[in-house]
This record gives C-alpha cells, structure tokens and sequence, in this order.
C-alpha cells in the first residue's frame, strides 16, 4: 500500500534534519581527524632531531599553549580594557596600575636572576607558578568583564606581570634541555617558531569566543593556561638540575657565591649585545602601550580603532615570524653588527613614522619592531653561547632576560604618559630616545668585543672573565 502522506511537511521537515544532522556529524568527524593529524604533526616536528629525548618538545608544547593563552587575553581585552572605558580615564588606570604592579616588579627584577640561580632545583615550579597565576587571572578577569568590577586592571596588568616573568623563568630552562649538537639559537628559534603556531592557531578560537563575549575568550585563556601549568610540571626533571653551574654577575670581578658556586662577569661582547636588544625591546612597551592608545584617540583615515590595532599587531607579528624564517635561512651573521643594525633601524623607522604619520608607516613600524627584536635577541643568543660557558649559559640567559623585560616595562611607561596629540610628537619622542640609546651603546661598546675569544672546552677561556671595559 502506498503512503497516503507522500508529501507531509513533516516527513519533509524531519528528512532535512536527519540530513543536517548527518552533515554535522561528518564535518567534526572531519574535524576531527583534522585537528588529530595537525596534533601528531605538530608533535613530530616538536621531537624531530633529538628534541623529543632531550625533553625539549614538552617545553615546545607548554610553550605553545603558553602563547595560545596570551592571545587570548589579548584579543580580549582589546574590546574591554581599551573600547570600553573613556580614553583618558583608562589611561589614567593603566598607568596606575602599571605603576602598582610593574613598578615592584622592576624593583625586584634583579632579584629574579639571583634567586633562580640560589633555588634552581625549583624551575619546573617557578614555571609554573607563572601559568597557574595566570590561569587565575583570567578567571578573575572573566568575572570582572562581565560584572564591569574594578578588579578588571589589577587583574589585567597581574597577567602581563606573570607573562614577564615567564619570559625569565623560560629563559633559564632552554639551556638544560638542549639535544645533542643543538645550538641554542637553534633551540631558541624552535621555541619562537611553536608560538607562533600556538597564536594562529588560538586567535580565531579566541576571535569566535569574543563574539559571544570578551569573558568567554578569558575563560577560553583559563583552560589553555591550566594544560600551560601541568605541561611545566611535566617538564623532565633536568629542568631542575644545577650540577656544576655558576652564577653570572652584571657588576663586580669573578668571585664565589653561596654554596661554593662561583660567580663570573659577563663578557665585554655579551654586554655589548645586551644594551643593543635593550632598544627593540623597549620600542615593544612603547608601541603596545602608546599605539593602543593613540590609534583609538585619533584613528588614522577614517579606518576603524579595531582594524588599525589588528594591523600593526598583525605587522609586529610577521616582522617576528619573518626574524625567524631569516635567523633559520642565513647560516652566518656577525652578531656584533647585526644588534647594531637592529637598533639603528628600529631608531630609523621610528623617526619615519613620526614624519610620515600614517596607515603605512605604523604598518611598517610594527614590522620593522617584530624583526628587529628577534633578529637582536638571536644575536644575544649566539653572543651567550659563543663567549660564556656552558656552565654559566642558564644564569646567563636569565640575568638578560630580566635586564629585558624591564626594558619593555620602561617603553610602556613612557608609552602611557606622553601625550597623544598631536601623534608625531610621541613618535617624535620614541625615535629620539631611540637613537640617543644607540649613541649611547656605540660610545660604550667594548673595545676588545672584536678580539674576545669564545670559550674553551673547558671553560678557561678569556671570553668568560672579561669584563665590560
């Protein structure tokens, strides 16, 4: 008998939804095993070259969620901390809130370096300590947002503080977890590289939770800094080892420390490459600070704040990806010219922009921010490893990486308090900072950085003992 209701509405209704239903399936099982394939891809890129027996993919992977987190936070607090408060009412609470929480962290920087040296065994932990107090925050910060509460700048700036401090703390582990004929640049580059496939990958994720609500994308930050903490526990267990390490000192001759441990000074080279990144580094606060603010105040033709802001991020963030590609293609630079090439040109496109103020030169100023930050502190690297000893590499990288957030700190307070109008004069102001500094390290560079020799197998060599002339 056939079907006296061929053409129901709802067989028909009911047919399009099995349809759709089947559809959906199909697509998250495709998804799926996309998602699956790009994993394992990713992992076996991580482990390739003896990186998965040295422990260096974990730190890879931590790192990557480590910079998944960050962008989440800021494609965040993009529509809250700066869209949704009258400028200079949130100028006014970001500095102070700057001041409140960056201040004492600029005060106990030194200390940083000094106590991972004293309480090294503990690194893992200091590590992940500055992911959970972020996963914290951004809990916090996700209430704030959506309660409109003023613990939304203390909170925010409590983020970027634990994020400087990851820097440092991150720093100090690379060096134990080096495979076998692995340079540290290397090792470094690998380490920027699954950052910035951890921010591509995150921020369309973060993007499509801040459509339904900035605390969504925070929450979304939560988890991903919660998986951050347990891959820093995860991390092997040499992270904690100091066997054999020394301490090295900014100031004062070679001597020995607590325990035995014997204190060396940094070398005329590695200083000199230390003040050069100084540069790039603070031109990094003061565009992030001074920018967010200035394209909001004044946007450029008629283009929107939202835009321009994704534009020079988005410049800032393939100038680094392009440091990358070049640090990985050209197989011999002079580190000694090439950080002084990146402050000179950092110094350069400053004053370009503040001449020719407009969507193309602050496209360009990011870009030229990104690359010569990366390519300087590549440089800084090469300069580590090739004048201090290994024995002296993890003190090393983390005494610079303190002297280099406070540098970022410094940009973004005078970033906040110059004035926005007219915008040259604050871009004015960066490009002569800028090229004051790189005077000031050229007049001081030292003289025998030419003729310093790297270090011996044994460590003896005079590189390790010079001081900064």
């Amino acid at each position: 008998m056939s079907d006296p209701r061929p053409d129901s509405p709802g067989r028909g209704l009911g047919t399009s939804a099995r349809a759709t239903a089947r559809g959906v399936r199909g697509a998250a099982r495709a998804t799926g095993r996309a998602g699956r394939y790009t994993v394992q891809q990713a992992r076996r890129a991580a482990s390739a070259q003896g990186a998965g027996k040295s422990g260096l993919n974990r730190l890879l992977e931590m790192h990557a969620f480590n910079t998944a987190g960050d962008a989440a936070v800021a494609i965040s607090l993009a529509g809250t901390l700066f869209f949704q408060v009258p400028t200079g009412e949130a100028r006014g609470q970001v500095a102070l809130f700057l001041g409140l929480t960056m201040l004492p962290f600029a005060i106990v920087a030194p200390l940083i370096g000094p106590f991972l040296d004293r309480f090294s065994h503990g690194r893992r932990w200091a590590i992940g300590t500055t992911m959970a107090v972020r996963a914290f925050l951004c809990w916090v910060l996700a209430g704030a947002v959506a309660t409109e509460s003023v613990w939304l700048f203390p909170a925010a700036l409590g983020v970027l503080v634990a994020s400087k401090a990851y820097g440092v703390t991150r720093a100090a582990a690379v060096p134990r977890l080096l495979p076998e004929e692995f340079t540290l640049v290397k090792a470094n580059g690998r380490v920027s590289l699954s950052g910035v496939v951890g921010t591509v990958v995150s921020a369309p994720i973060a993007g499509l939770a801040a459509t339904v609500g900035s605390e969504w994308a925070l929450r979304y930050a939560f988890v991903l800094f919660v998986i951050a903490t347990i891959a820093a526990i995860r991390l092997p267990a040499q992270v904690d080892s100091s066997a054999g390490e020394e301490e090295m000192v900014f100031l004062g001759g070679a001597s020995t420390g607590r325990k035995g441990r014997r204190k060396v000074r940094i070398p005329g080279p590695v200083a000199f490459a230390l003040r050069a990144n100084c540069g790039p580094r603070w031109l990094s606060g003061f565009l992030t600070m001074f920018m967010a603010f200035l394209l909001r105040e004044n946007p450029i033709g008629g283009w929107s704040t939202e835009w321009l802001l994704a534009l020079v991020i988005g410049a800032a963030g393939l100038g680094n990806t392009l440091g990358i590609v070049t640090a990985s293609l050209v197989k011999k630079i002079n580190p000694a010219v090439t950080v002084v090439v990146t402050l000179v040109a950092a110094a350069s496109m400053a004053l370009v922009a503040a001449l020719f103020y407009g969507v193309l030169t602050a496209a360009l100023l990011g870009l030229t921010a990104g690359l010569a930050q990366y390519l300087a502190k590549v440089s800084l690297d090469s300069t580590i490893q090739r004048h201090v000893h290994e024995r002296v590499q993890t003190s090393a990288f983390a005494r610079s990486d303190t002297l280099l957030q406070l540098a970022w700190v410094a940009g973004g307070f005078v970033g906040i308090a110059l004035p926005l109008d007219p915008p040259r004069l604050g871009l004015g102001v960066a490009a002569a900072a800028l090229a004051a500094w790189t005077v000031f390290v050229l007049a001081n560079g030292p003289r025998n950085a030419a003729r310093a020799r790297p270090v011996a197998s044994d460590g003896t060599a005079h590189g390790v003992a010079e001081g900064v002339r």
